[in-house]
């Protein structure tokens, strides 16, 4: 108890000399100082959330300052004090989904995940139909608000006509909106393009690898133009599949962004890998990567594996 309530002290006494290292997300900070005239390290780390729903509806609460950073159609980002008091500084970033569908509570509920082989036929006869019918249902209401100019205008970081400025290479940058704006080794962008047939990396195809080539080079040159601190190659491309929403888009990440399932194997596709493989296919302009088997990581509340890989698999969970 005695070395306890000596090691408690420590803490008041120390004294900043500066920050020496922060994590993307701004959770966990490392300070140099002195304690005592010696130096000392100070790491701080944000606790856990509480689980019991009595700690989270006083944290609901508890919330103050909320400020909105944008709105499209049904989502809203903040950020937000998690404390009383008009001068607590924002230390958390809100996203809201309001009114959220089941779809939505699917995505954001644990769930266990499954390695599936998607092959051409697969694609063709099943899942396809299925991104079709997504599409059909208004999920993308919230981009065509930005490709429109309806909505996140002020946020667009760049617009690009395509080449010669032709409109079906057109697209545009903007950041995603998990990234909180200013902590730049957590960087993320979304390159959305303007043409409304390419739903998702399975619709490239041979002929658009001098589109995809200028893509990259014009993101790579827009995002450090835009934030001058970050390098050319520190920043990574990369598309997911299955996407979360199906048109075609390219997320730009910081390379020192916290990794996370969304960039794991089975689930991001590099870019410049992409490229490659559109340029090994031996056959004309229109192979594309609708021809190959693909294999990925799927999450078992995903329609596409209660409806198709899990009946194909034979009804079995594995």
């Amino acid at each position: 108890m005695e070395e306890q309530l000596e090691s408690e002290t420590l803490v008041p006494l120390f004294k900043l000399d500066r920050l020496l290292n922060q994590d993307q997300g701004g959770r966990r900070i490392t300070l140099l100082g002195s304690i005592n005239d010696q130096p000392a390290l100070l790491t701080a780390e944000r606790a856990a959330f509480p689980s019991d729903p009595k700690a989270l509806q006083a944290f609901q609460k508890c919330l103050s300052n909320v400020k909105n950073l944008g709105t499209n159609d049904i989502y809203h980002w903040y950020l937000a004090s998690a404390g009383q008091g008009e001068n607590n500084p924002p230390d958390l970033k809100l996203n809201l989904i309001s009114p959220c569908t089941e779809k939505h509570i699917k995505k954001y509920s644990p769930q266990g995940v499954r390695m599936v082989n998607e092959t051409p036929e697969i694609y063709r006869e099943h899942v396809r139909p299925y991104i079709a019918k997504q599409r059909e249902e208004g999920r993308l209401d919230w981009v065509f608000n930005i490709l429109e100019g309806r909505k996140e205008q002020k946020d667009i970081i760049y617009r690009d006509p395509g080449q010669d400025g032709a409109k079906d290479e057109a697209f545009l940058l903007a950041p995603d909106l998990n990234w909180d704006r200013k902590t730049l080794t957590g960087l993320h962008l979304l390159a959305i393009v303007e043409r409304r047939d390419i739903w998702s990396l399975r619709d490239l195809k041979k002929s658009h690898i001098t589109w995809l080539k200028h893509m990259r080079d014009k993101i790579l040159e827009a995002t450090i133009t835009k934030y001058p601190e970050i390098e050319r190659d520190q920043i990574k491309l990369y598309l997911h599949y299955q996407p979360t929403f199906y048109h075609l888009h390219i997320h730009v990440v910081h390379v020192m962004l916290e990794p996370t399932a969304t960039q794991a194997t089975g689930k991001a596709f590099g870019l410049e890998n992409l490229i490659s493989q559109l340029e090994m296919l031996s056959d004309g302009p229109d192979a594309g990567m609708a021809d190959v088997n693909l294999t990925y990581i799927l999450g078992e509340a995903h329609d596409l594996w209660a409806q198709v890989f899990q009946p194909l698999n034979g009804g079995e969970g594995g």
